[in-house]
């Protein structure tokens, strides 16, 4: 199985933000499943060259703008495939099944539903999040922490991962109450970063590199809430697909006040160990709103920063 094939396939939002997906026909690999339209790409072409075809040929629509958004290599028993995965934002003409395949539109948060074939489960996670995460900082005084969080939620911030390594476990898990009411009030999503405290309206529990290291298995939060897990480098990335996270963040790629002693990585590192990454990576360290893209140009969702978005 030394023979990867390379598929482009496309998360593509109307202006509702719905995303269409296609039922794979019942004689092909996977067949009956859904999936997010694509294809291999044909002899000498780039990746956005046959996305723009393949969206023609099967959708009869022309693409427009696209940005990439995750890149997975997934081995079946018969073959192995190199997922190119691209947010199509904008496209002319109305889709339809061109080849008579049935398609729907869909709500992202309603994907999980659909029985996609297990190379697309990453996609999905990675449909679902936004391109930047705020990391909170320590929190100093609750009123003018909650004040500073809400803020930065009306600005548009929707993943939050709350850090507040200083409070007691039940300073924490009071705290934690309040932002979790507050992020969700903005239908955003939030991870708790801590020891291993968890309260079930959470969306998610982060991993600290030391935490992740003496975590034998994935911890049991419930259907649909995320694993999380900071990696420095390839064994830290090892032992969170072991445990099966769902999302990754590396560090540090730039240097860092918050970590002065920590070499950066640089971007060519944080490539090469997001190609290694299964799931959605976001870049973390001395990161701000600039550097997204050059995150996404690098295979990760975007950038998880604390100063930068804070202030």
């Amino acid at each position: 199985m030394s023979h990867v094939l390379h598929v482009v396939a496309a998360v593509i939002r109307d202006s509702s933000n719905k995303v269409l997906i296609a039922k794979r026909p019942s004689d092909k690999h996977q067949g009956g499943k859904w999936e997010f339209p694509g294809g291999k790409l044909d002899k000498g072409e780039s990746p956005l060259q046959a996305l723009s075809r393949e969206l023609d040929e099967e959708l009869g629509i022309q693409l427009v703008d696209a940005q990439p958004l995750i890149q997975i290599q997934h081995d079946y028993p018969d073959k192995s495939v190199f997922l190119d995965v691209w947010n199509v934002t904008d496209f002319q003409g109305e889709a339809f099944g061109k080849e008579g395949q049935p398609i729907k539109w869909v709500e992202s948060s309603d994907l999980k539903n659909y029985e996609f074939p297990d190379a697309n489960m990453a996609i999905i996670t990675a449909a679902n999040l936004p391109d930047i995460c705020l990391i909170t900082p320590e929190p100093r005084h609750e009123t003018d922490f909650l004040k500073k969080l809400e803020s930065a939620l009306a600005s548009g911030i929707r993943l939050v991962q709350f850090r507040a390594k200083e409070l007691s476990n039940a300073d924490y898990m009071d705290l934690a109450r309040n932002v979790i009411s507050l992020v969700h009030q903005y239908n955003g999503k939030i991870l708790l970063n801590s020891p291993p405290l968890w309260i079930n309206d959470a969306d998610g529990m982060h991993l600290s590199g030391k935490i992740l290291e003496h975590t034998p298995y994935r911890p049991s939060l419930g259907k649909g809430k995320l694993v999380t897990a900071v990696c420095h480098n390839q064994q830290e990335l090892d032992k969170a697909a072991y445990i099966g996270a769902d999302l990754l963040f590396v560090s540090p790629v730039k240097k860092t006040p918050s970590h002065p002693t920590a070499e950066p990585l640089g971007w060519d590192a944080f490539k090469a160990l997001t190609e290694q990454a299964k799931v959605p990576v976001y870049a973390l360290g001395g990161l701000g709103v600039d550097d997204i893209d050059t995150a996404k140009q690098n295979g990760g969702q975007g950038i998880a920063a604390i100063s930068a978005i804070w202030k």
